[in-house]
């Protein structure tokens, strides 16, 4: 009895994760001639998933992590459907909605226009949709807006727009989409029926290809070996939920794109993994004084990226009831080491709001770096970055004067 209870207590110690030394900008790291091996790489994620922070406000996260109810009342509006598996629409002439201003029209256009069989319609906002495309009453219209002008498209469309709303397709992902998720929420546009898409293919600029035309998108998917189950394992494949994932999948894989068809609670996943790339790769890598991509922040400065990760998925946790796929930082680092070689890692003042400025929680971590980019680096100069959170000044009144009772009764 007593050896079984030593080797208990053993095994529970082995599995309480080790706490997190936070980099801060004012310390950055600098390069070094090795790195952990991929076998150390996989270490946090592969060994343990730890279910708190080692933070001394872990308590009250996990609290606000299971009374936020958003995640159950997604399941059981999941259940209401009465669905086991996904409608699939096919493919075919399509309306593709991109910026009046010229200047805002992003490589996206392009690339679903390149991707498509060469019958789609490119109209902006509010201009007359067809009845009709190919024979079909409803079709895709893929929305390919950059994020800071959903809000006013979306507050101003006209009744005929209005009317075909189930049929928007939008975009997440990128430097060039980000997280439109709280756009979206505030019409009401987040739920099973939308289509939305996670960005898993290059977006190749105008005039990048041969003769001046812009070359066709490619695939940025990573096969990452198999699982237990001998199953193959994939990184950064495109995903698609809603009415027409179906259709966004056969336009995808027709051109050798990995596209994977999901409902919504698990695209939502995939989205915040996504976001948690975009955001965290190019602020570790955009302060430096020396230009480095996505493979250099992988190479030297993993460290950074995965306490900052950490640091963002316990936000996700506890402010938005978002908990990631297990192996989320394997995946994400495996990426950075496979497709970001020549990937610069730049902030941009636009897309501050959608890419960094857009996660739950204190990120303290990722504000340090933000600010240290804003005042000592010269970068997001037309960004407001929020202050770095201080602890103290975000505890309780009564908690600052030493009444550490709820009820105020010293």
């Amino acid at each position: 009895m007593v050896f079984l209870f030593t080797i208990a207590v053993l095994m529970a110690m082995a599995s309480i994760p080790s706490s997190r030394a936070f980099h801060i900008p004012a310390a950055l790291s600098v390069r070094g001639n090795t790195r952990p091996s991929t076998a150390e790489l996989q270490h946090k994620a592969s060994l343990f998933y730890p279910t708190t922070s080692s933070s001394p406000s872990s308590s009250a996260l996990g609290m606000a992590t299971w009374s936020n109810g958003q995640a159950i009342q997604e399941y059981q509006d999941f259940l209401a459907t009465g669905k086991s598996e996904l409608d699939k629409a096919d493919d075919g002439p399509s309306i593709i909605v991109q910026s009046s201003n010229p200047s805002n029209i992003i490589p996206l256009t392009d690339a679903i226009n390149g991707l498509g069989r060469g019958d789609d319609v490119i109209l902006t906002p509010n201009e007359p949709l067809p009845q009709s495309l190919g024979g079909r009453p409803s079709y895709p219209i893929y929305i390919t807006l950059p994020p800071y002008e959903l809000k006013e498209f979306i507050e101003n469309l006209n009744d005929e727009w209005k009317a075909r709303a189930e049929d928007f397709v939008f975009f997440s992902g990128t430097r060039v989409c980000g997280v439109v998720e709280p756009v979206l929420r505030k019409f009401g546009m987040c739920r099973d029926s939308m289509t939305q898409v996670v960005i898993g293919f290059t977006l190749p600029p105008p005039n990048s290809g041969l003769g001046g035309a812009t070359r066709k998108p490619e695939d940025m998917a990573c096969n990452i070996g198999a699982d237990a189950m001998g199953e193959e394992k994939w990184a950064g494949e495109s995903q698609a939920c809603g009415k027409w994932n179906g259709a966004v999948a056969s336009r995808l894989d027709s051109n050798g794109i990995r596209c994977k068809t999901v409902f919504y609670r698990e695209w939502r996943r995939a989205m915040w993994e996504r976001a948690l790339y975009d955001a965290v790769w190019n602020v570790i890598g955009a302060v430096r004084e020396e230009e480095t991509d996505h493979a250099d922040v992988a190479m030297f400065f993993d460290m950074e990226a995965s306490d900052m990760m950490w640091e963002l998925v316990n936000g996700l946790r506890g402010g938005l009831a978002v908990t990631l796929i297990y192996g989320f930082e394997d995946r994400l680092f495996s990426i950075a080491e496979m497709r970001g070689k020549d990937e610069p890692c730049e902030l941009s003042d636009e897309m501050f709001d959608y890419l960094q400025n857009v996660f739950p929680g204190k990120c303290q971590m990722l504000l340090e770096y933000c600010n240290y980019a804003k005042d000592t680096r010269g970068l997001l100069k037309g960004a407001k970055v929020p202050p770095v959170p201080s602890q103290l000044s975000e505890l309780p009144s009564l908690v600052k004067q030493g009444n550490l009772r709820a009820d105020g009764v010293i």
